[in-house]
């Protein structure tokens, strides 16, 4: 069975000057009773202003039992390496296990160009940094003594037999899943990483698309089937479609201040009844996704009682 997951609303609780997170924790609560197999937090630093995604997973973890807890998306190049294991390992541990790690780039954007001039970390530079920081994350999650850089290769961080402790719950720790849908990001979640996790893939060219990240994964040695075909896509859900339309472009212009329909054309959005509703997330099932997570543009709460019908309804 697909499993479901639920991404909670911190960048739009900020936007509405509301910073408190027992709210959000209440969710969490009750997206999990629903049935939810996993709760997701996004990252941002300065440019789209929002709680800790780490700290508020902490805090969640301690609220639920079973869901797994998830970044969607964390981008590394912005933190230390050695700080993020740390961390994450940490995480991991309150959550027993239950952490799925999704990481990404960033967009080219002036905003998201300024957040990392104001971390100090170069912004063309940051897949590399992606890359390098997580594979040293995971030689510190062994918790076997780690010199980084490894003999032969040139590192951004400089480790001398540094031993990690706690260790993930996870042995090696959570999986990583990669977001982006350019070809080199499909590639790259292959050869690298545990999962394929896309905002902007069509359900009709998923299947194509998710083939590129397993014959990469093949070409590195890996086994395909140990990784995981994701999708984020963002609903507004309701009886009538115009509304359900509206209510997307209002959510989506006020969340990226650009407009609307340049949103819609780089992710998947999607605005209708909750008929409609289920014939798409139908559709990204039928293309191979495995663990498809939601983003629901307002009224959280009746999205979530939408969407756990919809999914009985599919005996899902």
């Amino acid at each position: 069975m697909p499993k479901i997951g639920y991404l909670l609303p911190t960048r739009e609780r900020i936007m509405e000057g509301r910073d408190e997170t027992a709210a959000l924790l209440a969710l969490a609560e009750k997206a999990e009773g629903l049935g939810f197999d996993s709760l997701w937090v996004g990252d941002s630093l300065l440019a789209r202003p929002r709680h800790d995604p780490l700290t508020l997973l902490a805090a969640i973890a301690a609220r639920t039992r079973t869901a797994q807890l998830g970044t969607a998306v964390l981008l590394p190049a912005l933190r230390n390496p050695v700080v993020l294991a740390h961390q994450v390992a940490t995480l991991d541990r309150i959550a027993e296990g239950r952490v799925i790690l999704g990481v990404g780039i960033a967009p080219d954007v002036p905003n998201v160009r300024a957040e990392f001039a104001a971390a100090g970390v170069p912004f063309d530079k940051r897949v590399g940094r992606m890359v390098e920081g997580l594979m040293l994350c995971r030689a510190l999650w062994s918790g076997k003594p780690v010199t980084w850089p490894k003999p032969g290769m040139e590192g951004r961080w400089t480790v001398q037999s540094g031993v990690l402790g706690p260790t993930p719950h996870r042995p090696g720790g959570p999986p990583i899943w990669s977001a982006g849908a350019v070809t080199a990001a499909r590639q790259r979640a292959g050869r690298l990483f545990d999962g394929w996790f896309p905002t902007s893939a069509r359900p009709e060219n998923y299947a194509k698309e998710w083939a590129e990240v397993t014959a990469a994964a093949k070409a590195a040695g890996r086994d395909p089937s140990t990784l995981t075909p994701a999708m984020y896509v963002t609903f507004s859900i309701d009886d009538d479609t115009r509304r359900a339309d509206d209510k997307l472009n209002a959510y989506l212009k006020e969340y990226y201040g650009v407009d609307p329909q340049l949103t819609r054309k780089m992710q998947r959005c999607f605005a209708g009844t909750p008929a409609d509703a289920m014939a798409v997330m139908k559709s990204y099932v039928d293309g191979g996704v495995t663990h498809l997570m939601l983003r629901f543009a307002g009224d959280h709460d009746r999205h979530l009682a939408l969407a756990a019908r919809i999914r009985r309804d599919l005996g899902w």
